[in-house]
């Protein structure tokens, strides 16, 4: 009996609780007020209580951290734009030092392949011995052809071609009358191009146009005078 009195005693009644209103003086809610800090427009760190918060505090801070999302957000955008051209500017300069190592070779190759191309021309291929070795030749030519298509070479075609003198080196100049004037007669060294672009320039001959004529008319008269003069003496 006695164990079941102190479990009664224990279980506290709800309904027996006074009623009684919670004062809350100045003091205690000065106890429980919080504080945050909020960056200001100016970059300064200000601490703003809970409790002396205004609508226009509020206003403040939400156009503070609105600036700030932009400022942010504008950073965000050049740093994008300054590795973007970054990221092309060492795609170009590699393209470029790509291209200089590969014209730095092929330009020590031409001459090798004008030497090739001379000795071809050079072959008799009357005889058998020179048709076999002309053949030789010609498989070897079409290879090395090959090979400089793949990388991009292609060889100029400049005879009966205006002159030009981003594709063209002039050596020499001569009165024609078949060509007129500023066309190339002659290839004397064959130029190449590399993927559009001038690997070596052609070296060739390239008209004057007519050269000056004596007019029949003046002929028969300077004839005519010299016969005169002649009779007279």
């Amino acid at each position: 009996m006695s164990m079941n009195s102190d479990t009664q005693d224990d279980n506290v009644n709800v309904s027996e609780v006074p009623n009684k209103p919670i004062d809350i003086s100045d003091q205690s809610m000065e106890s429980i007020n919080t504080e945050f800090s909020v960056d200001g427009a100016n970059g300064e760190n200000e601490t703003i209580s809970s409790s002396n918060l205004t609508l226009e505090d509020l206003q403040a801070a939400y156009t503070a951290l609105l600036q700030e999302k932009e400022s942010l957000q504008q950073q965000y955008i050049r740093i994008a734009a300054d590795f973007d051209n970054f990221r092309k500017r060492q795609t170009r300069d590699q393209e470029d030092l790509r291209l200089q190592l590969t014209c730095s070779t092929l330009e020590s190759i031409l001459p090798v392949v004008d030497n090739f191309e001379r000795a071809r021309q050079q072959l008799d291929p009357q005889t058998e011995e020179g048709q076999e070795l002309h053949r030789s030749y010609q498989g070897l030519y079409k290879q090395l052809v090959d090979v400089f298509k793949q990388i991009g070479v292609s060889p100029m075609r400049v005879e009966g071609e205006l002159f030009d003198p981003n594709l063209h080196e002039a050596v020499l100049r001569e009165p024609s009358d078949i060509c007129s004037e500023d066309t190339i007669t002659e290839e004397l060294q064959r130029g190449y191009q590399l993927n559009g672009k001038v690997l070596r320039h052609a070296l060739v001959k390239v008209s004057m146009g007519p050269g000056p004529k004596i007019e029949n008319d003046e002929l028969s008269s300077e004839i005519s005078t010299d016969e005169i003069n002649q009779s007279i003496s």
